[in-house]
């Protein structure tokens, strides 16, 4: 289904906000801003969405190519995993092990084992290569 946009309203969107190729902080931030403005919005006409998707877009490569991601250790990504579900250390027992185990684990004193780490990623549907 192909949306028709009011030119004349679009224009004036684009003219307002004057979205552009990101190339650094200060021009990163202004989008942010207009991206936080537009969802604050109860309802968004279809141009609105339509500079929304295009002002995404232009943060979301710039993320890619310009905002450095620093590696995860294998306990962090559990314990992310584990937040972001709501489990204990006790819901995992059954997965990698011993309460003893699990717990050395989750403190960062030992590591996960190949065998866990496929355990792990059958459990939370993710790669076992996240935990190695």
């Amino acid at each position: 289904m192909t949306i028709t946009l009011d030119r004349a309203i679009y224009t004036s969107l684009l003219a307002e906000y004057q979205p552009q190729i990101i190339t650094n902080d200060a021009e990163y931030n202004r989008a942010l801003e207009s991206i936080e403005r537009l969802m604050a919005r109860v309802e968004l006409t279809s141009e609105e969405v339509s500079l929304l998707k295009l002002l995404s877009t232009l943060v979301e490569i710039y993320e890619d190519t310009q905002v450095p991601v620093e590696p995860s250790c294998p306990q962090d990504i559990l314990l992310h995993l584990m937040e972001a579900r709501g489990l204990k250390q006790a819901d995992i027992i059954g997965i990698i092990g011993s309460k003893g185990v699990v717990s050395e684990i989750v403190n960062g004193k030992r590591s996960i084992s190949k065998a866990q780490a496929k355990a792990l990623g059958e459990f939370f549907h993710v790669s076992p290569a996240l935990f190695i």
